[in-house]
């Protein structure tokens, strides 16, 4: 009875990459949804989500790809999503439920509470889950389970959506928690969106001829870099309040390390490896 009672007649995914196709195969997998349909911009890419099952038929018309669908999946960079939530709004069918799988959410929620008819329908879903590949060629169903799914409701959120948003990601394999949007911003440019940064910086500061030299510490390091430069674009322009504090917080260390090289000053070089150890020890 529970799943008769959450089941989704009509799914659209505006997006289907790595993320919302990977989407649209655990859907049909877990038979969560009677038809999947995408959403792209480009007919290749709904063609190859048709192949690889990720979805059911494609549409390049966004009005008339999600009419009728009573669940709206927005799994685009964050950008288009805020320009996506005003555009959808006079398609959507009374009663659909919304959600996106934004990296970044504050401004997404904003948006979606500004400009839908029905704001209450929209629930902000972060699945913490992924790669540095894109495009749909890489989805796969199994991508979020046991895996971690942030969801941001808030004061305007209808219980039914948070309940029927959250069972899905349940059904998908997912653990779900709950945070603020603002609480979910500043903890994700900590421990997602810095990484993410770094990493790109490292990768810029070393010489393309040393790169032959390169150990698979480096590789390991530096693997988010090989990420969608347009997505981390949108992800810093719409935190960037929370990624700023968290940079400030980097150079603060780096400065410290530099001082400390330059001095010559072993305990505060091993004061700065010593804590980085112990926290690194700590993560599971």
């Amino acid at each position: 009875m529970l799943l008769r009672s959450h089941f989704f007649r009509r799914v659209a995914i505006v997006g289907v990459g790595l993320m919302g196709g990977s989407l649209g195969m655990a859907l049909k997998k877990y038979q969560l949804a009677r038809e999947v349909v995408g959403v792209s911009t480009h007919s290749q890419t709904l063609d190859q989500a048709i192949q690889k099952g990720a979805i059911d038929m494609g549409f390049m018309d966004i009005p008339q790809g999600v009419a009728n669908a009573d669940l709206v999946v927005l799994a685009t960079p964050v950008q288009t999503i805020l320009q996506l939530l005003p555009t959808i709004s006079a398609s959507l069918r009374r009663g659909c439920l919304i959600t996106d799988l934004g990296s970044a959410k504050l401004e997404i929620v904003e948006k979606a509470e500004s400009t839908l008819s029905l704001p209450g329908l929209f629930v902000g879903s972060h699945p913490l889950t992924g790669s540095e590949k894109k495009g749909v060629e890489y989805a796969r169903a199994e991508l979020f389970e046991n895996t971690r799914c942030i969801m941001t409701p808030t004061s305007k959120t209808s219980p039914v959506a948070k309940e029927k948003i959250k069972h899905l990601w349940t059904k998908l394999g997912a653990k779900v928690e709950f945070l603020s949007p603002e609480e979910h911003d500043r903890i994700l440019a900590q421990v997602s969106h810095l990484p993410h940064l770094l990493a790109y910086v490292l990768m810029e500061s070393i010489p393309q001829e040393s790169l032959p030299y390169a150990p698979q510490g480096l590789k390991d390091s530096t693997r988010i870099a090989a990420s969608s430069p347009q997505m981390w674009n949108d992800i810093c322009m719409a935190n960037s309040k929370n990624i700023l504090h968290a940079l400030d917080e980097v150079v603060k260390h780096l400065s410290s390390i530099r001082k400390a090289v330059i001095n010559r000053d072993q305990k505060t070089l091993m004061n700065h490896f010593t804590r980085a150890k112990e926290k690194r020890d700590t993560l599971q």
